[in-house]
């Protein structure tokens, strides 16, 4: 079993910064994959970034490329995601979500547990 909090989410205006957080819990964190999903409303839930267990490989969506940094801290059993020059458009419930792989290689996440969600609104 793995439990996951996300923290971080807010108000943000347009431009700005925020770095989300989603400490994990239950199963040795080093040992699987993360990733960052966001969900607004009226649309599907969606990939952001991920990155495997040793952070080796990373992934990103193409709407976030050199705006957000997915990194963990494997002591910490900590995700981030470093989010910058935020727009409108990335404004969603924002979930981690950790996929129990062992592959060095990300390119997408399967989930096997998620986190409960925290809230980004970026004002224009």
């Amino acid at each position: 079993q793995v439990q996951l909090v996300e923290s971080g989410g807010g108000l943000v205006q347009a431009g700005g910064s925020r770095r989300l957080s989603c400490a994990a819990s239950g199963r040795t964190f080093s040992s699987y994959a993360m990733g960052w999903f966001r969900q607004a409303p009226g649309k599907e839930r969606e990939l952001v970034a991920a990155i495997s267990w040793s952070g080796g490989s990373i992934h990103y969506a193409d709407s976030v490329k050199g705006r957000f940094t997915i990194s963990r801290d494997n002591a910490k059993n900590t995700v981030y995601l470093q989010m910058s020059s935020l727009k409108p458009e990335d404004t969603a419930v924002y979930y981690c979500a950790a996929d129990l792989t062992l592959s060095p290689v990300v390119v997408s996440i399967n989930p096997n547990y998620w986190g409960q969600g925290t809230q980004v609104t970026v004002s224009s």
